[in-house]
C-alpha cells in the first residue's frame, strides 16, 4: 500500500487559505469558518512502543476527526508543543522526538482525509506541557509568572530566541512521512500561531500598556516564519485582554499594536466572560466581541479569529446561540470554541459529542459556510483514512518517469538554503535526480567551508569528519530518488567563524550542480 496521500484526500485541501484585506479568502472567495479546539490530539496513543501501532492511536485520531466533522467543525486548533517525557515534541533542547512528529504527521493526514484544516500552535506561554518555562530553564533563567516574560527579551535570554527558532524551523521544514509533503507546503494547515496566549506582563507600566517588547518579538519571529514558509497565514495566538476592552488588564500585549505587525495575517482573542475575573453579562460579551471585530477590521485591517471561547455556570446553548448570531452579524471571520473532547475529562469547558450546544454550533457552521458560498462540512462525505502499513515506503513527491534506455544517464541538482544566525544555523537541502535512472541508497557528500558542526539532522542520517559531511537516506523510506524526483532533508548546526554554503556536492560519488 502506498503511503502517498490518496487523491480523494488531497482534494479536501488543495488550495491555501489566504488573506484578502480584512477577510480570509479561499480560491478567490471570502472564506468564513466555524472551528473547535482539540488541543490534546497530539497525546492520542500510548506514547511508547512501536511508532505506527502503539505510540500513536490512529483509530482514536480518525474517530475524533469524524465526530468533529459530523458536528460541522471545519477547522481544528491544536497544540504542536510539549517538553514533557510523555508525548514530548522536544524533551531536551534541540532534540526532536521523531515518534511524536510521526504522530503529528498522521494528524495532518487524517485531518486532510476528513476534509478538515488545522491551526497548530508552536509554543505555550503557560506552564502546561513545559511551555516557555522549560525553554528558560534550558538557558538557566527562572520562569513562572510573571518572570517568564524574560523569554521575550533578548538581553535576558538570547538562547530562548535561538531554541524557539530552531524548533519552528524543524517543524516547518519537516516532510510528512505519509504524504511526502513538507508541513510548510501542506494546505491542510490553515495557519500557524506563534504561541498560545503570549504576554509581557508585570515588567513596567509603560510596557504593560504599549507592548513594545512583545511586538518586537512578534516581528522577529513572524519574519523568521515567513522567511521559511510563504504559503501559510500566521497569527499571534493572543487573548485580547486590555483595560480598553473591559476584559482583563493591560498585560504588555495590546490587541491592535502587537497584531499590526506586518508579518501577522489575522488577529485573535479568547473571551471567557463567565470567569470570576471577567464577570461579563451576555450583552457585555457581545459588545466585547464586536469591539474586537471592529478594531481588527478598521484599525488593524485584518480578519478576526475568535480562537477560543466558552462559558460555564450558565445555559451554554442559550449563550452560544446569541454569541454566534452576533458574531456572524458583526462580520467575524472565524471561530473555535474551547474545546471538543473525545471523552469526558473536563467538566467545566469540555464539550462532548451529543452535547446540546453542538446543535447551536452546527447552525453556526452552516451560516459561516453559506457566507462563504460553500456547502456545509456535514454535506461532504467523509472519506475513510487509509491506515498505512508500518513497513510501507513513501513514494517520491514527483511522479517518476522510467527510462527504457539500456544506457541510462545520471545527473543531479542540489539546492542548499542557509538560515544563518551567527553561532547557530539551519540548512534546508533538496536533491533532484536529473538523470534517467533511479538513484538507490543515496548518499550526498559535501565539505563545509568553515568550522560548522551538525548538531541535529532530519529526514536523513549523517556522519561528519572535520569539514566533510555525508548525509544518507533515512532508514525505511525515501531510499530511492526516481528520475525527475526530489528528496529533502535539513539540519541544525553550530558555527565558529564564517558560515557559508558548501562549494560542491556529490551524490553517490557523482558531481551535482548547485542551484
Amino acid at each position: 500500500m502506498s503511503l502517498m496521500r490518496p487523491s480523494s484526500a488531497a482534494a479536501a485541501a488543495e488550495s491555501f487559505v489566504t488573506r484578502c484585506g480584512t477577510h480570509f479568502c479561499l480560491d478567490g472567495k471570502e472564506y468564513y469558518f466555524a472551528g473547535a479546539n482539540a488541543y490534546d490530539m497530539f497525546t492520542f496513543g500510548a506514547g511508547s512502543g512501536d511508532t505506527e501501532t502503539q505510540y500513536m492511536d490512529k483509530a482514536r485520531i480518525d474517530a475524533q476527526f469524524t465526530r468533529m466533522r459530523n458536528d460541522g467543525v471545519d477547522v481544528v486548533r491544536l497544540w504542536m508543543f510539549s517538553h514533557e517525557d510523555w508525548h514530548g515534541f522536544e524533551k531536551t533542547e534541540g532534540v526532536y522526538n521523531e515518534q511524536e512528529f510521526a504522530l503529528f504527521d498522521y494528524l495532518i493526514e487524517s485531518a486532510s482525509s476528513h476534509g478538515l484544516r488545522l491551526i497548530p500552535v508552536f509554543e505555550n506561554y503557560w506552564e502546561a506541557y513545559g511551555g516557555i518555562d522549560k525553554r528558560l530553564s534550558w538557558e538557566g533563567v527562572s520562569g513562572g509568572q510573571p518572570g517568564r516574560a524574560a523569554f521575550f527579551d533578548r538581553s535576558r535570554c538570547p538562547g530562548c530566541f535561538t531554541s524557539y527558532k530552531n524548533y519552528v524551523s524543524y517543524a516547518l521544514n519537516r516532510t510528512n512521512h505519509y504524504s511526502g509533503v513538507k508541513y510548510k507546503d501542506d494546505p491542510t494547515i490553515l495557519a500557524w500561531e506563534l504561541m498560545n496566549e503570549p504576554r509581557y506582563e508585570g515588567q513596567n507600566a509603560a510596557e504593560s500598556v504599549n507592548g513594545t517588547t512583545l511586538r518586537a518579538w512578534v516581528d522577529e519571529m513572524g519574519a523568521f516564519v515567513k522567511g521559511i514558509d510563504s504559503h501559510h497565514l500566521l497569527g499571534t495566538g493572543m487573548e485580547g485582554h486590555g483595560t480598553k476592552y473591559g476584559f482583563g488588564g493591560d498585560e504588555g500585549n495590546p490587541f491592535a499594536y502587537v497584531q499590526q505587525s506586518p508579518y501577522i495575517d489575522f488577529t485573535s482573542a479568547h473571551p471567557y466572560p463567565t470567569e470570576s475575573w471577567a464577570d461579563l453579562t451576555l450583552d457585555e460579551t457581545k459588545q466585547l466581541i464586536r469591539a474586537w471585530i471592529r478594531d481588527s477590521h478598521e484599525v488593524v485591517g485584518k480578519p478576526f479569529f475568535m480562537g477560543e471561547f466558552n462559558v460555564h455556570n450558565v445555559d451554554r446553548a442559550a449563550w452560544w446561540k446569541e454569541i454566534y448570531a452576533d458574531f456572524e452579524a458583526a462580520g467575524g471571520d472565524g471561530s473555535a470554541f474551547w474545546w471538543y473532547q473525545d471523552h469526558s475529562v473536563d467538566g467545566k469547558f469540555g464539550v462532548s459529542e451529543g452535547s446540546p450546544e453542538l446543535a447551536v454550533f452546527r447552525a453556526h457552521s452552516e451560516h459561516m459556510a453559506a457566507k462563504s458560498g460553500r456547502s456545509t462540512p456535514s454535506d461532504t462525505p467523509t472519506p475513510t483514512t487509509p491506515t498505512p502499513e508500518p513497513s510501507d515506503t513513501p513514494q517520491p513527491t514527483s511522479s517518476p518517469t522510467s527510462s527504457a534506455s539500456n544506457t541510462p544517464t545520471t545527473g543531479c541538482q542540489v539546492a542548499y538554503r542557509l538560515s544563518d544566525w551567527g553561532a547557530t544555523f539551519n540548512a534546508d537541502v533538496t536533491i533532484r535526480n536529473t538523470g534517467t535512472s533511479p538513484v538507490d541508497a543515496w548518499v550526498l557528500s559535501f565539505d563545509f567551508p568553515g568550522g560548522q558542526t551538525i548538531t541535529q539532522m532530519w529526514n536523513a542520517t549523517t556522519s561528519q569528519s572535520g569539514r566533510h559531511v555525508s548525509a544518507s537516506h533515512p532508514t525505511g523510506y525515501n531510499t530511492t530518488i526516481a528520475p525527475g524526483a526530489t528528496v529533502n532533508f535539513g539540519f541544525t548546526g553550530a558555527s565558529t567563524g564564517s558560515n557559508g554554503v558548501p562549494a560542491a556536492f556529490k551524490l553517490n560519488g557523482s558531481d551535482c550542480s548547485a542551484v
